[in-house]
This record gives structure tokens, C-alpha cells and sequence, in this order.
């Protein structure tokens, strides 16, 4: 790599839309953009909002806090070393790769020209000011030289050092890039994220300094925010680095994942539609409530039996409210117990509404427990096999419709729901 830059173990960066108005100076950068969007129609809409924005001013997308661009640009950085003969080019090509696998597979870098350590110059806060812009330029240059020796030597602390004193004399994006290459080597994602922020302020196209703080974000699991840096990477670089493409597709699905997630916490335990239950409930055969607790015989609400009743009732509203205060009662109801014959029901009933939210492990067990106190309430059996099917238990499945059969071979309901299960599995013979 030339003696300006580092290789880039890994870039990340922060989160606000950066607006760049429509004019020459960014029309290269809107050609690209606008070029690579009408050829990859389903990328852009899946990032769409978070990548890029066109607007009547000219195009937004997700880069800095600034708005600031220099025009400090990899590209340009190259040094006499870039005049090597093929031989030596095919020497460097050999060379070990960035310790924290940069996603460009850079090699380390290779200082230009450096004084020896008793010869560098020593810099804080306090001396910078008495130097000359002329002696501050000619500092920079040799404390980075510097930095990239001691990053080569693997010497992050020392690299560290001498890349801050070059920033108190030049202020720049490569500068940042290269103390947070010796962070990320250090695993320091927090500093990373910090450095290669500033580059970027200095120079939103930095896209060494983009892929970098996008791998610290990801080592974060910070996964949204290293997917933007990684999407804008792409973008700018017009998706010539495979390494950023498969980035994007591997935190797509990551972000996917924890959203849904994020999603399914915090809608909790819920009963789905009403329409939903009100079908579920209906691809049984519609049956007189149990004796002794039809609509109607006076059962205290206190009790186990009476909770039973509130639950049949509520079942009849059909609405959402109703199937919820089923669900409750029905609970309630084994909470209670004293309900003498009616617990293989209790149960049938508990776990058909545990199965309905999609705890389905706790369904089954009531099932069971149902099944075991009364094996001749066939819905219980099929219920279950239901349940054994959604959790990829076939053969299970197909036991209990057995078990059903054994039961009540004349029993509609066995055939209706053991039809679906040949369905799912594609037996229509």
C-alpha cells in the first residue's frame, strides 16, 4: 500500500444523512449514484430511507454528521513506492494481510522515509502552536511515516502515539483512518468508531474509513448502523468491493432477524385476529358445552366450575376481548380447581389457547395432561398432533391421530385435521 494509507482492517460510521446540493463539484458522485440505483432496483428499495434519498436540492444519503468534504481521497495518496518493478509488486502482493482481515486485504503499511526515533519531533497541545503551518505540514508527514513503521511492527500503542501527534499538526482524514487501524487491531470498536467518525467528517467519501467503522459497528452488534456505513461503502464505490456486497446481504439478514425479534417481544404473548381463533375453534365440530355447565345453571364465579362457565360464555362473543377473557377463565379455572370431571376439558381448553399464543411447549404439556385424565376426548389427541406437526415432529403427529383413531374411529373431526396433515406433506394419494 502506498505511505499514505493503512490497511483497512475494517471500517464503521455514525449515524445522519449527509445533503450534498446538486452541483459540478458532486456530479460525479450523483452519477454514480444515480446509475447504480437505476440498475439495482431491489437493493435500493430494500434499503430504501436509510441509503439514499433524492430530492429536489440533489441527493442525501447516510454518510457524516458533516457536510464538510475534502478532497483527500485514497486514490490520490500514492507515493513513489507505487513505481515498483513487477517483481517487486509480486513480492508485495505476498505480504501478510491486515491483522484484523481488512476487508480490502491491504498489506501493512511501509513508511517512506523515517527519522530515527531520538530525531522525531515531540509534539503536545502546548508546543503545536509555536510551530509554523510550514514545520506543522513537515511534522505530519513524519510522525505518519513514523506510525506506519510502528503499525507494521505491530507496535499499536507506539503507532498510536505518534499518529495522535501528527493529528495535533495536520488535522487529517488518513491520520484518523490510520490510529483507528490500530484500534481495530486492539479491538477497541468504541475508538474505531470515534476515528474514523472524524475522518469522515474530514472526508465523506472516505470509503476506507466507511468500511472500517461499519466492521466496528458489526462487532458491536450495532447491526443497523454498520449495514447503512456498508450500504453507502458499496454505493460510492459502485459496488466493486465483493467483500462490502456480501457485507450488505449478511447484515440485511441480521437486521431482519432482530427486528422481528424486537417485533415479536414486544407484541408479548397475544392471541392472534379474532378470525383467526374464530376458525381455529370452528374446524371442530361444534358440541353442547359439558354438562353441568351450560349457559344457564347457576355456578358460583369464585369457582373452579364457574370459571370454566365465564370462559364458555366469553368464547361465544367472538371478538377479541371475549377470546382473551376465555383464555383467563379457563386458567383461572385449574387455578381453582374442584372441577371434578371437567379437568381433562380445563385442561383441553388451557392448553388450546396456549397453543393459539404460540407457547406451544406449555400446550402440549396441558394436552397431555388432558389425554392422560381422559383418553376418550379425542379433540385433545388431535390438538396435539397439531401442535407436533408446527413443531416438525411428523411422526408424532401421525401417532396421536392413531391414538385418536383407537379411540373414535368414526369421529369427523379425526379425518378432517389428519387430511391436512397428509396435505402439509404432500400426500394427496
Amino acid at each position: 500500500m502506498s505511505s499514505d494509507t493503512l490497511p483497512s482492517p475494517n471500517l464503521p460510521l455514525r449515524g445522519t444523512p449527509v445533503q450534498f446540493s446538486s452541483t459540478t463539484s458532486q456530479s460525479g458522485l450523483w452519477d454514480r449514484i444515480s446509475t447504480w440505483a437505476s440498475e439495482h432496483k431491489a437493493v435500493v428499495y430494500t434499503v430504501a430511507g436509510v441509503a439514499v434519498v433524492v430530492t429536489g436540492a440533489g441527493v442525501a444519503y447516510y454518510l457524516t454528521d458533516s457536510t464538510g468534504s475534502t478532497t483527500t481521497k485514497d486514490s490520490t495518496t500514492k507515493s513513489s513506492s507505487g513505481k515498483k518493478s513487477k517483481s517487486k509488486k509480486k513480492k508485495s502482493a505476498d505480504k501478510p494481510k491486515d491483522p484484523e482481515k481488512g476487508l480490502s486485504g491491504e498489506t501493512q503499511p511501509k513508511a517512506a522515509s523515517v527519522e530515527p526515533a531520538d530525531e522525531l519531533p515531540q509534539i503536545d497541545e502546548a508546543t503545536v502552536d509555536n510551530l509554523s503551518a510550514d514545520d506543522r505540514k513537515s511534522f505530519a508527514a513524519k510522525l505518519k511515516a513514523a506510525g506506519n513503521t510502528s503499525y507494521g511492527a505491530k507496535d499499536y500503542d507506539r503507532a498510536i502515539e505518534l499518529y495522535s501527534q501528527a493529528i495535533l499538526c495536520k488535522p487529517d482524514p488518513i491520520f484518523y483512518s490510520n490510529r483507528a487501524a490500530c484500534f481495530n487491531a486492539k479491538h477497541e470498536w468504541e475508538k474505531v468508531i470515534e476515528d474514523t467518525t472524524a475522518a469522515l467528517k474530514l472526508d465523506n467519501e472516505y470509503v476506507k474509513a466507511l468500511n472500517r467503522r461499519a466492521n466496528a459497528y458489526e462487532q458491536l452488534e450495532r447491526y443497523s448502523e454498520a449495514l447503512l456505513d456498508f450500504t453507502a461503502s458499496c454505493i460510492i464505490d459502485s459496488f466493486k468491493t465483493a467483500s462490502s456486497a456480501e457485507a450488505v446481504e449478511r447484515l440485511l439478514k441480521k437486521v431482519a432477524e432482530a427486528k422481528g425479534k424486537a417485533i415479536m417481544a414486544g407484541k408479548g404473548k397475544r392471541l392472534p385476529s379474532p378470525t383467526f381463533v374464530t376458525n381455529y375453534i370452528q374446524s371442530f365440530r361444534a358440541k353442547p358445552a359439558p354438562e353441568g355447565l351450560e349457559i344457564g345453571v347457576e355456578i358460583p364465579e369464585d369457582t373452579g366450575k364457574g370459571q370454566l362457565q365465564l370462559g364458555l360464555i366469553a368464547m361465544d362473543k367472538k371478538t377479541s376481548d371475549g377470546y382473551e377473557e376465555a383464555s383467563k377463565h379457563f386458567s383461572s379455572a385449574l387455578e381453582l380447581g374442584d372441577i371434578g370431571e371437567h379437568e381433562a376439558f380445563a385442561y383441553n381448553m388451557r392448553g388450546t389457547f396456549k397453543y393459539l399464543r404460540g407457547e406451544n411447549l406449555e400446550a402440549l404439556a396441558d394436552l397431555t395432561k388432558s389425554i392422560e385424565l381422559n383418553p376418550s376426548l379425542t379433540q385433545s389427541f388431535i390438538k396435539r398432533a397439531s401442535m407436533h406437526l408446527e413443531l416438525g415432529d411428523k411422526e408424532a403427529a401421525a401417532a396421536d391421530f392413531e391414538k385418536a383413531m383407537a379411540q373414535n374411529d368414526s369421529d369427523p373431526d379425526i379425518f378432517y385435521h389428519r387430511a391436512q396433515l397428509h396435505f402439509i406433506l404432500g400426500e394427496f394419494g
